[in-house]
């Protein structure tokens, strides 16, 4: 079963990952290089662990879409997860794929409070 919102969530989660991890070595700041260290450790986990419940219920994605962020540091995970807001009834609907969307919201409120008020 084909599912363009799930494979588009997990697309934007690797993609957050990748930009993460630039924000992470171009920043001056300890505390935002510790706090996207964090995020870009724990994103792909938590997006893959959505995945394979996601294609336990509905078999494998085959295609996933190229995405871009617009927004820098932590404008670009707020964007991941306002997406998120939006999107997930779409992802799935099932309890345990909500809660590992659950998982993923709750680093990307847990990173934005560090960037915006430990740094």
């Amino acid at each position: 079963m084909k599912n363009n919102k799930a494979a588009e969530l997990i697309a934007r989660c690797f993609e957050a990952r990748t930009k993460s991890h630039f924000f992470h070595l171009q920043t001056k700041s300890y505390s935002q290089h510790k706090a996207f260290n964090q995020f870009y450790d724990e994103i792909v986990t938590k997006a893959d662990s959505f995945a394979e419940a996601y294609q336990g219920r509905n078999g494998i994605i085959s295609d996933y879409p190229s995405v871009k962020f617009e927004g820098r540091n932590v404008e670009m995970i707020e964007e991941l997860r306002e997406w998120i807001d939006k999107n997930r009834q779409l992802c799935g609907d099932f309890s345990e794929l909500q809660n590992a969307i659950d998982e993923i919201v709750s680093l990307c409120d847990s990173t934005i409070y560090k960037l915006r008020n430990l740094s």
